[in-house]
């Protein structure tokens, strides 16, 4: 994926930053070591310039595996829990209609290809 680019999903949006930046960053400052992130460092493996610029920086999604590192060793784990149940083919065809308008919204703001063709390579 190129730099730059935002990845847009259906049914998860971020405007910013992935918000599970802010639940790590409260998670660390509730260990109280938001000021001691050479600690966190220490006993994650995920570099103090990793968690700087999560917290303070420019990092918008964070790597799964490094988010993993540090809550675990802060001692909290995942948890996925089912909010709703689902209609499996209901939800096929309503994300069949969000792609077909998000490629339309893509080749809108796209440029206009040039119809120019490649020149021949001379032949030696």
């Amino acid at each position: 994926m190129a730099r730059g680019f935002l990845r847009v999903y259906r049914t998860y949006n971020m405007i910013d930053k992935n918000p599970v930046i802010d639940k790590v960053r409260t998670l660390v400052q509730d260990e109280g070591l938001i000021k001691k992130l050479g600690i966190v460092h220490e006993i994650s493996g995920v570099s103090t310039s990793t968690l700087d610029n999560w917290f303070n920086g420019t990092t918008r999604s964070p790597q799964h595996a490094t988010i993993a590192a540090v809550i675990t060793s802060l001692g909290y784990r995942e948890e996925f829990i089912k909010e709703k149940e689902i209609d499996v083919d209901k939800e096929r065809e309503v994300a069949a209609a969000w792609l077909e308008k998000q490629e339309k919204i893509k080749a809108k703001s796209l440029p206009a290809k040039s119809n120019g063709h490649r020149k021949a390579k001379a032949k030696r």
